[in-house]
C-alpha cells in the first residue's frame, strides 16, 4: 500500500483517492516573468516521477501545472522591457515549456493560464462576497480570515502569528491578515472588468479556480514547494473550502527547496548559516530569480538532462536539495556507471539496453525465480525499490536499489565471464536479460533510462578528441604488447588525471569521459 506524508496532518497516511482508481494532482507552476532556473524544475521532475509511479501502480492520473501570467512581477518586467505583459508571459512560458521538454517531463495533462480564467475568478470572488467571506474596499476585494474558523490548519499557525502589518493596502483591510482576491487596477496596468471596477486577480485565487475547474471541488493531491505552505496554500484552502463547503485536497505534498550549496542563501544572495530542513531555513536558502539564479537553458548546455534529473531524484523529495555544479557532476559520475553497464550488456547480448522490453505495470513485472539465486536477488532489489516508492515516493532509496541491482548484474557478468564469447553460457545470458528488464522497469518508473544519452561516441566531446583517445588506446596497447608497461601505465595515469577512464576487457580497451 502506498503511504504519503500529508502536510495537513503532519503524518504519513494511506493513499486513498477520492475516486477509486483515479488520481488528480495539482502542482503550482511558475510566475513567468524571467527565464526558468533549476529551482523551477524541482517540482515538475518530482511530480512527473510520482505520476509515472502511480500509473505503473494501476491508477488513472491527471496532472495539472498552472502558469501564472498576471502578477506584480510580470507588470514590473513588462515596464522594464518596454513590452506588454502578455508578450513577456508568452516568451517566458515558451522558455519554461522548452526546459520541461528537454527534461523529458511529458506527463502534464493541463497547463492552465490565469488570464484564461478571469470570468471564473470574478464569479468565484463574487460568490465569496455574497456568502460573507469577502468584502470590497475601494475597488479591491479581500478575504476576511476571521470568518474562517480553520484558517491556519495547513501551516499549523495561529491567526495571531500569521498577522503581519498588512502591506501597502493595510488601510483598506479590516484585518492585517486579510488577503486580496481582486486588485483594483493602477493607471496603465493590465486590467479586466468586474463588479468592483477594473482590476486583476489576486495570486491565491487563481489556483483555487483552475484546480476546481480541472480536477473538481475536492481532488487528491496538491503539490508545491515548501515555501508555498504559507501564505499561498493556506489561502487557497481558506477560499476554496469556504466557497464549496468541502475539503479542497485530500493530500498536501510539499517538496524541499533547492538551496545554494551547503549554505543558506539563495544563489546570488548572502549565505548566513548551514541549511536545515525546516521551512524558515529552507525558504531563506531557496534559489530564486531575484537572487541571481542562472537560466536553466544555460545549465542544459553544461549537463545532460538525465544527469540533472538523476540529481533531483537522488534524495527524498521532502528534503532540501543541496545545489552545486560539483554535486551534479558527482551524481553524474554515478550515472556514468549505469551507462558503462548498458555498454557491457550490449557487448554480451548484442542488444541495446534501451530496447529491452520492460513491464509497464507493477503486477506484470513480478519475477518468477525458479530457484535461481541471481534472479532471487534481482527480485529482492525490485521489492525493495517498490517498498521505497510506496513509502512516500522515496526516490532516493529507490535509486539506491537501482545501483545495487546494477552492481549485482555486473558481478554476474564478471563471475561467469560473459564478455568472453568462448565462455558465456545461454543460461547466464538469459538471467542477465531478465535482470536488465527489471532494471529498466524500475528506471522507467522514475523517468530514467528512457533514451540513450544524446551524445556522440566520443562521450559528448568533439569528434577529434574521440579520435585522439582511440589513438592513445592503440599506442598503449602496442606498449603493453612490447612489454613497455611503464609507458602503458603513464598513458593510463595521464588520462585518469584528465577524467578519462580506461577499461581493459576481453574484447579490447574502452574509454569513457566522466560526466
Amino acid at each position: 500500500m502506498i503511504r504519503v506524508y500529508n502536510t495537513l496532518s503532519k503524518s504519513k497516511e494511506p493513499f486513498e483517492p477520492v475516486q477509486p482508481g483515479k488520481v488528480g494532482i495539482y502542482l503550482c507552476g511558475p510566475t513567468v516573468y524571467k527565464p526558468s532556473h533549476i529551482g523551477h524544475m524541482v517540482g515538475p521532475v518530482i511530480f512527473d516521477a510520482i505520476k509515472r509511479y502511480l500509473i505503473y501502480s494501476g491508477y488513472d492520473v491527471t496532472l495539472v501545472v498552472n502558469i501564472t501570467d498576471v502578477d506584480d512581477k510580470l507588470i514590473a518586467e513588462s515596464n522594464r522591457r518596454g513590452m506588454s505583459m502578455a508578450e513577456v508571459a508568452a516568451e517566458m512560458t515558451r522558455d519554461y515549456m522548452n526546459n520541461l521538454d528537454a527534461m523529458g517531463i511529458d506527463t502534464v495533462d493541463h497547463f492552465p493560464r490565469a488570464t484564461d480564467h478571469i470570468d471564473q475568478i470574478v464569479a468565484f470572488t463574487a460568490d465569496l462576497v455574497e456568502k460573507g467571506y469577502a468584502y470590497e474596499s475601494d475597488g479591491d476585494v479581500y478575504f476576511d480570515v476571521s470568518k474562517d474558523e480553520d484558517y491556519g490548519k495547513l501551516s499549523h499557525r495561529t491567526l495571531e502569528s500569521m498577522l503581519g502589518e498588512g502591506g501597502e493596502t493595510a488601510e483598506r483591510k479590516r484585518s492585517a491578515g486579510d488577503f486580496a482576491l481582486w486588485k483594483s487596477a493602477k493607471p496603465g496596468e493590465p486590467s479586466w472588468d468586474s463588479p468592483w471596477g477594473k482590476g486583476r486577480p489576486g495570486w491565491h485565487i487563481e489556483c483555487s479556480v483552475m484546480s476546481a475547474r480541472l480536477l473538481g471541488e475536492t481532488f487528491d493531491v496538491h503539490g508545491g514547494g515548501l515555501d508555498l505552505v504559507f501564505p499561498h496554500h493556506e489561502n487557497e484552502i481558506a477560499q476554496s473550502e469556504c466557497r464549496f463547503g468541502k475539503p479542497m485536497a485530500r493530500y498536501w505534498l510539499h517538496n524541499g527547496l533547492m538551496q545554494a550549496s551547503s549554505e543558506v542563501g539563495k544563489l546570488g544572495g548572502r549565505a548566513t548559516r548551514p541549511a536545515e530542513g525546516d521551512l524558515d531555513s529552507q525558504s531563506s536558502g531557496k534559489i530564486s530569480k531575484s537572487k541571481g539564479a542562472g537560466a536553466f537553458s544555460r545549465m542544459l548546455e553544461q549537463f545532460d538532462p538525465e544527469n540533472i534529473r538523476f540529481f533531483l531524484l537522488s534524495s527524498h523529495y521532502r528534503r532540501p536539495i543541496d545545489f552545486s555544479e560539483e554535486r551534479i557532476q558527482e551524481v553524474g559520475a554515478g550515472l556514468e556507471s549505469f551507462y558503462r553497464f548498458f555498454k557491457r550488456y550490449q557487448r554480451v547480448t548484442g542488444e541495446s539496453f534501451y530496447e529491452v522490453a520492460a513491464a509497464g505495470r507493477r503486477e506484470d513485472g513480478t519475477i518468477e525465480t525458479g530457484g535461481d539465486a541471481v534472479l532471487a536477488e534481482v527480485a529482492e532489489h525490485r521489492n525493495r525499490f517498490l517498498t521505497a516508492m510506496d513509502d512516500d515516493f522515496n526516490t532516493g532509496a529507490a535509486i539506491a536499489e537501482l545501483f545495487e541491482l546494477m552492481r549485482r548484474l555486473n558481478k554476474l557478468i564478471d563471475d561467469e565471464k560473459l564478455e568472453d564469447p568462448a565462455r558465456r553460457s545461454a543460461e547466464h545470458v538469459t538471467g542477465l536479460r531478465r535482470g536488465a528488464a527489471a532494471l529498466r522497469e524500475m528506471g522507467l518508473t522514475l523517468g530514467l533510462f528512457r533514451h540513450s544519452p544524446k551524445e556522440t561516441e566520443t562521450g559528448g566531446r568533439d569528434e577529434l578528441a574521440g579520435k585522439l583517445l582511440d589513438l592513445l588506446v592503440v599506442v598503449r596497447a602496442e606498449a603493453r604488447k612490447a612489454k613497455n608497461f611503464a609507458m602503458a601505465d603513464q598513458i593510463r595515469n595521464a588520462l585518469t588525471e584528465l577524467g578519462v577512464t580506461l577499461e581493459d576487457r576481453p574484447g579490447g580497451t574502452e574509454w569513457t569521459i566522466g560526466r
